[in-house]
């Protein structure tokens, strides 16, 4: 679907794209260059992996849109939007909205949701060359929404130029919490030790004690290092994660090969074995340009105690201070994390009602919210495990 741009947007033509091969991966990633954020998960072949692997799609609950402002021939803003019959997947809850809803007789799904499917990383949502081209694109977004009879939008972890854009426009900004790690220049894992409250280092020291003690050793691997096997093994453990929850995974296993062959330097494995067999893996996303970690996924054949601390944070920790990264992000929710020195960092997410009633609902929940994670902050600010906070 084509159309042209309002005057004074420079002449956009608005494309709505329904497939990732409708745009190259030279076009999408030279837009996500220019974001201050550009994690990998906002490339063009992490997010076409995604649908082409079978684990987002219409099937699954996620339809995909393309919204693309053009100029010229040149792709000048984009955003990968999803149409939503449900709300799984997200991190950013709105149940109660889709309730709400049905109890008044309304539909609130389908709904379009701007975010990387099962993946609650804050990063570029709006890819624009310049700040005039996102305000056009959420212009846009706003008026394909309303012309498509949508019940809202939703973008989801956005990065700071994101939210300011939508905010502008007139979105309602929802705050939630992560948990993240700051590397302040430890020189090894046991100087990091030294710089916590001696209640968490010991905490810490005794955890990765038992799993010694249980016989369990580590290795990693990296980037093409990766082999099949062991992306195989992971994804067992992966698997076993899911349906021990009562829930089918929510990425294939082909998701993993795409990754692995177009995308290899984002990839970090763990490996627990035990008497040489292997018996739990852990899953880590790479920056490596602006060295950043991202803990994503995890899953275990043997119950070891301590064995998902081990996996999920002491060892990659213990990397990222050996390899020289700056940033390791833990993931949606958790307060167990802070006593591994992950301290919270306050996520935004922007969102659109096309009911003016519900808006108004929704806009006093979202402020009385906001006091809520408010206090919230204040209250984990007071159990900084760190000897004298972060620097």
């Amino acid at each position: 679907m084509e159309s042209g741009g309002q005057a004074g947007e420079n002449d956009y033509v608005t494309r709505v794209l329904g497939d990732w091969s409708e745009v190259t991966e030279e076009d999408w990633d030279a837009l996500l260059a220019h974001e201050s954020d550009p994690s990998p998960f906002a490339r063009h072949a992490y997010l076409r992996a995604m649908t082409d692997s079978g684990s987002a799609t219409p099937h699954t609950g996620w339809t995909l849109r393309l919204l693309t402002l053009w100029q010229g021939g040149v792709l000048r803003a984009a955003c990968a939007l999803h149409l939503k019959d449900h709300s799984y997947g997200e991190y950013v809850f709105d149940w109660a909205w889709a309730n709400a809803y049905a109890q008044h007789g309304l539909p609130y799904y389908p709904k379009a949701v701007a975010a990387v499917p099962f993946t609650p990383v804050p990063g570029a949502r709006l890819l624009a060359v310049d700040a005039p081209a996102r305000h056009a694109l959420v212009r846009a977004l706003l008026h394909w929404c309303e012309g498509e009879g949508l019940s809202s939008l939703h973008l989801l972890f956005a990065q700071p130029d994101d939210v300011a854009a939508c905010e502008a426009h007139g979105l309602m900004l929802r705050h939630t919490v992560q948990f993240h790690w700051q590397n302040q220049g430890w020189p090894d894992f046991d100087a990091f030790l030294a710089s916590l409250q001696q209640e968490k280092r010991k905490k810490i020291r005794q955890e990765r004690r038992k799993v010694a003690e249980a016989g369990v050793r580590f290795r990693w691997v990296a980037g093409r290092d990766i082999a099949e096997a062991d992306w195989d093994f992971f994804y067992c453990c992966y698997e076993r994660t899911y349906w021990e929850h009562g829930n089918p995974p929510y990425l294939t296993r082909d998701f993993f090969s795409r990754m692995a062959a177009s995308m290899p330097q984002h990839w970090l494995l763990f490996i627990a074995e035990h008497e040489g067999q292997p018996i739990a893996s852990s899953l880590i996303a790479l920056d490596p340009a602006r060295r950043v970690a991202y803990g994503r996924y995890w899953g275990a054949l043997q119950r070891v105690d301590c064995l998902h601390f081990e996996a999920c944070f002491h060892q990659p920790l213990q990397w990222c201070i050996e390899h020289g990264y700056q940033r390791f992000e833990g993931g949606a929710q958790g307060e167990h994390k802070m006593a591994r020195a992950l301290l919270p960092v306050k996520t935004t997410s922007a969102h659109w009602l096309a009911h003016p009633a519900f808006a108004e609902a929704v806009d006093r929940f979202l402020q009385r919210e906001e006091q809520g994670v408010a206090q919230y902050l204040d209250h984990l600010a007071a159990r900084n495990p760190l000897k004298t906070g972060p620097r």
